[in-house]
C-alpha cells in the first residue's frame, strides 16, 4: 500500500481515515485536484495549484496552512513511494463537524489528503487509431469551473459510455458540447481549433491551457466559442485533453465516423508539440 498524507501525517493508505461526519463524505463538500509526474517532476504544478486556490474561492473554502506546502508535500511522497512517473491526487474537504448541517459549521478544520494514485494505461492503439465516444446530457451544476468532488453526474455518465463501449461521455447542454464527463473536448471545424470557452459551464482544463498555447506556436486557427452537436458530427477531427489522458484522439461519436475515421493531422501534430513540451 502506498504511503499518503493525510492533515500532517504521512502514513500507510490503510491507515488513513476521516470521521464519518466529514462533510466531504456526507456533501461532497470539497475540492480536488490531480497532477501528473513524467519522471520525477510535475507538470504544471503551478497551474494545477493556482485552479485549487480558484475552486477553493469558488467553494467559500478555507484552504488550510498545507495549501503553501503542498509542493513539499508531495516531493515527500514521492520520495517515500519511489516514484518517477505518477499521479497525484489532493483533496480538501470542509473537515468534520457536529451536528450534520447543511450551513458551514464555524470551527471546523479542512481535511486535506495527498496520495499517490495509479496511472492507468490507455489501450496500445488509443493514440495511432483513435477512441469512440457517445452524447448525453450535461446534468451536471452550473459551476464546473469549480473542481469540486460532487461528480455523481460524471460518475454515470462515465459509466453509461462505458457500458456502451465507448471511451468518453461528451456532456450536452441546450444543443451545445461543454466537455466530457473527465475531459476537455476539441474539434476542428471549418479548419480552425475549436473548444468550449473557459466559463462556469466547463473545468478549465490544465492540459487544455497548454494545447492552446501549443496551438498558438504551431500558428493553427484557435476559436474558444461554443459547437453544437451536429457541428461535433461534421467536425474534421474531435479530440480529448486531460491531465491524465494528455491528448486523445476521436474518431467515432454515437457510432458516427469523424472525419475519415483516422486520427487527423492537427491532432497528431498538437499531440506531438505535447510529448515534446512533456520532454522538455
Amino acid at each position: 500500500m502506498p504511503i499518503v498524507y493525510l492533515n500532517g501525517d504521512y502514513l500507510p493508505l490503510e491507515e488513513a481515515t476521516v470521521p464519518v461526519e466529514d462533510r466531504g463524505f456526507l456533501f461532497a463538500d470539497g475540492i480536488y485536484e490531480v497532477v501528473r509526474f513524467y519522471r520525477g517532476r510535475s507538470f504544471q504544478l503551478e497551474a494545477h495549484l493556482q485552479r485549487l486556490q480558484h475552486s477553493a474561492q469558488g467553494a467559500h473554502l478555507p484552504l488550510a496552512s498545507a495549501a503553501a506546502e503542498l509542493p513539499g508535500i508531495i516531493e515527500r511522497l514521492l520520495v517515500e513511494n519511489d516514484l518517477q512517473d505518477a499521479n497525484v491526487y489532493i483533496q480538501y474537504t470542509r473537515g468534520a463537524a457536529h451536528p450534520r448541517t447543511h450551513t458551514f459549521p464555524a470551527a471546523a478544520q479542512p481535511t486535506v489528503l495527498v496520495m499517490p494514485v495509479p496511472i492507468h494505461a490507455l489501450p496500445g492503439d488509443a493514440f495511432t487509431r483513435g477512441v469512440s465516444a457517445v452524447t448525453m446530457p450535461d446534468l451536471r451544476w452550473r459551476r464546473c469551473d469549480i473542481k469540486s468532488t460532487m461528480l455523481l453526474p460524471n460518475v454515470i455518465a462515465k459509466q453509461q459510455a462505458r457500458d456502451q463501449g465507448a471511451f468518453e461521455a461528451i456532456l450536452v447542454r441546450d444543443g451545445v458540447v461543454t466537455e466530457g464527463s473527465s475531459t476537455n473536448m476539441f474539434a476542428v471545424i471549418d479548419g480552425s481549433l475549436t473548444t468550449h470557452p473557459a466559463d462556469q459551464d466547463v473545468l478549465g482544463g490544465i492540459t487544455r491551457q497548454v494545447i492552446l498555447a501549443l496551438a498558438a506556436t504551431l500558428c493553427l486557427g484557435i476559436c474558444e466559442e461554443t459547437f453544437t452537436v451536429d457541428q461535433l458530427y461534421d467536425a474534421e477531427e474531435v479530440f480529448l485533453t486531460s491531465t491524465t489522458s494528455e491528448v486523445l484522439p476521436i474518431t467515432q461519436v454515437d457510432g458516427r465516423a469523424i472525419g475519415d475515421g483516422r486520427p487527423g493531422r492537427v491532432t497528431m501534430r498538437l499531440f506531438e508539440a505535447f510529448q515534446k513540451e512533456v520532454a522538455s
